[in-house]
């Protein structure tokens, strides 16, 4: 679990991204197609072409950090938007890396019987 400063706040790059692109490719993009700064302490996440991949960009005020998580099956859950960012709470992000749709979560499981 990344550890959100109050105030931090949370970007979806919309479409994909090259995910060969390490902590300097993905500052560039942040700073040249979302027109943000990538040292201002706000977390950035990017979804590779398959949907199962993505990356966390995160200016703690000391350096860079990059997060990566592959999903084993199904899909990160993306907006439909072609480009540009989209602004998220912690908690949906919480569900989005779980594979949760952050959108609309609901239960997956529900209990049949009490024992």
């Amino acid at each position: 679990m990344i550890p959100l400063p109050a105030g931090c706040r949370v970007w979806i790059a919309t479409g994909h991204t090259d995910m060969r692109r390490g902590m300097q490719g993905l500052a560039l993009q942040v700073q040249e197609q979302l027109k943000r700064d990538p040292h201002a302490g706000d977390l950035y996440i990017f979804r590779g072409r398959r949907g199962d991949l993505a990356k966390i960009l995160w200016h703690d005020g000391i350096g860079l950090s990059l997060y990566a998580k592959r999903l084993d099956r199904g899909k990160f859950i993306w907006p439909t938007a072609s480009a540009g960012a989209v602004s998220i709470s912690a908690g949906q992000m919480a569900y989005m890396l779980e594979g949760i749709d952050w959108r609309n979560p609901q239960l997956t499981f529900r209990p049949q019987s009490a024992g």
